[in-house]
């Protein structure tokens, strides 16, 4: 039986008044590969958190039997030592901590974690910042590792590759699946398969027995009727059969009682509510902004630098009308220096002189005024107020959060929001960096439905493979200062 490395029991975390998690017992086993996943601000950071002893529960106890080595995607590098064939595979420049990018400082504080041998690794959001090279290293490293893995990743594939169980948070409770994050979503399509067999089963049977009740009240109507429009007559010689009064007296109240049997058995039902349906939301289109050209974004040789490095070299290429483009590469090949040199329509660039360009950008979003969530939407958009509603929803802005002051909004929801104010802007072609990173992986699959359902062009840039499978129609790639349709 394998040895526990880390055990919780009876946990209870709140944060202002609100529990925040909730677990009755929880164990990492000494070779478990573990995935944690939920919606941003479930408790995944607070767990791994708990488990390492940084934060000390409400209620209850956590046990460590394991040396434990934690990866912070937010705490910056520290000096330490490194082994220096790791330094040279991942391409860490012999710089200060301070002049590395955000790329660099992730694969020195990976190289660090990997330096020394650990029973017990808890990883929170590692490849936020890394290229596809940076990634598979990261998967490679950890593929044949001897010892117990906490991974917490918005990146879908990380999670296929590494981990053989997921926890999943959601309303401050727990929930384990076993097998990796595909088959996590298989078993939760067979749970909302399942789910809405009961519903229509549950749906069904209250039909039926409302109809029979109907039927039976209609049933004690008519007796009472019937009883009503007797003539004097027959009342005279019905007194004289008082059996037969009485015969249609507990006529009349068995029905009733029939029917009020089957009122109960309906109160008595179950209730199973429909499974939520997360179904694709279309971004129709201005006429004012319609483009005709079948290629709107073109470009003859260009040639792209960064000060006196060469990253392109005289590349050509037409992005096609409606379609989602892809640019891949590794850190620094030029992605985003080639978008910006689209943006900034340098030689060699030709849009369409109805472009109307939306972008997104990796950086820290700062609101200038004060207003809430929907406000700030419903400003800088045309669309009805029910569609703005479900986009929002669809990037976790429900209830409060829609009347939350945009400038008191984390970093991960001021991304959110921006998302949704492009796909909701008047725009015909967006331009989108890295869109996934610091999305939680609801989020990410969020993103993909809005871009399946936008009637304009879209280039973007990203190192997640699995988002650029489902959402593009062309996939680049920047190698050798070459830029490779794939």
């Amino acid at each position: 039986m394998e040895k526990v490395s880390i055990e919780l029991k009876k946990i209870e975390v709140s944060y202002l008044d609100k529990l925040v998690l909730n677990v009755p017992r929880l164990a990492v086993h000494q070779f478990d590969r573990i995935g944690i996943v939920g919606k941003n601000g479930a408790g995944k950071s607070t767990l791994l958190k708990l488990m390492l002893g940084e934060i000390i529960p409400d209620k209850g106890a956590v046990h460590r039997f394991s040396e434990v080595a934690y990866f912070d995607q937010l705490a910056a590098p520290v000096e330490k030592e490194v082994d220096y064939k790791l330094t040279g595979k991942l391409s860490i420049p012999q710089i200060e901590l301070d002049h590395l990018s955000g790329g660099e400082k992730t694969r020195l504080k990976l190289a660090q974690i990997f330096t020394s041998y650990h029973e017990c690794l808890l990883i929170d959001e590692p490849t936020t910042h890394l290229d596809q090279e940076g990634i598979q290293f990261f998967i490679d490293k950890l593929a044949y590792y001897y010892g117990a893995l906490v991974l917490v990743s918005h990146d879908r594939y990380v999670l296929d590759q590494l981990v053989t169980k997921i926890w999943e948070i959601e309303e401050g409770c727990v929930t384990e699946y076993t097998g990796n994050y595909s088959d996590y979503v298989a078993q939760k399509e067979l749970q909302k398969k399942q789910q809405q067999e009961q519903h229509e089963k549950y749906v069904k049977e209250k039909s039926r027995l409302l109809k029979a009740a109907e039927e039976k009240m209609k049933k004690a109507d008519k007796i009472t009727q019937a009883n009503n429009h007797i003539s004097k007559k027959e009342t005279k010689a019905k007194a004289n059969k008082m059996f037969m009064t009485k015969s249609k007296d507990t006529s009349q109240k068995s029905v009733q009682r029939a029917a009020k049997a089957l009122e109960q058995r309906v109160e008595q039902l179950k209730a199973v509510d429909a499974p939520k349906e997360e179904g694709m939301l279309r971004f129709h289109q201005a006429k004012g902004i319609h483009l005709h050209n079948k290629f709107p974004i073109m470009a003859d040789r260009v040639t792209v630098k960064a000060g006196d490095r060469t990253l392109l070299k005289e590349a050509s290429f037409q992005f096609p009308l409606g379609k989602v483009i892809a640019i891949t590469g590794n850190n620094g090949s030029g992605k985003t220096t080639l978008l910006n040199h689209i943006l900034q329509k340098k030689e060699g660039v030709t849009l369409s002189p109805k472009a109307v360009i939306g972008v997104y950008k990796q950086m820290d979003y700062q609101f200038e005024q004060d207003e809430t969530v929907l406000s700030y939407i419903k400003g800088r958009s045309d669309y009805e107020e029910g569609k703005i509603r479900a986009v929002l929803h669809a990037m976790h802005f429900t209830g409060n959060s829609l009347l939350e002051n945009v400038r008191s909004l984390s970093g991960g929801e001021a991304i959110r929001l921006v998302l949704c104010q492009l796909f909701l802007g008047n725009y015909n072609i967006l331009v989108l960096d890295e869109p996934t990173n610091f999305l939680d992986v609801f989020c990410a699959e969020a993103l993909e439905r809005f871009l399946q359902g936008y009637e304009g062009t879209v280039i973007l840039v990203s190192h997640d493979r699995l988002f650029i499978k489902r959402i593009a129609d062309y996939v680049y790639a920047i190698e050798d200062q070459q830029l490779l349709l794939q």
